[in-house]
């Protein structure tokens, strides 16, 4: 898995890609947590996500209730097919605010 993170004001945005893993998960809701450190509105872009098992889906389910908690916007942005029917499955499609494009939001 791939992090990038980037100030796409007034957003910070997340940029995952590769496979988001019980081994790589760890990493993903590291960048989260601490873009929300930075009591920015966050989002997260998941076009390049290939794989997405539960442990990536709890990091985002985290970084979405700690965004609640501190009052920020946080949402998903242009979700890969592989990323969205896991979403799906769990029915957090209908939780989370999901963007087709930056261009959208910003």
């Amino acid at each position: 898995m791939d992090i990038q993170i980037e100030d796409r004001l007034p957003f910070k945005l997340v940029r995952l890609s590769g496979d988001v893993d019980l081994h790589s998960s760890p990493r993903a809701r590291e960048a989260i947590l601490n873009a929300l450190k930075l009591k920015m509105p966050l989002l997260v872009e998941l076009s390049a996500v290939s794989y997405m098992d539960s442990s990536g889906v709890a990091s985002l389910v985290e970084g979405y209730q700690t965004a609640r908690k501190q009052g920020l916007e946080f949402g998903l942005v242009a979700v890969a097919q592989s990323a969205m029917n896991v979403l799906k499955l769990a029915r957090l499609d209908k939780v989370f605010p999901i963007y087709d494009s930056l261009d959208e939001i910003i």
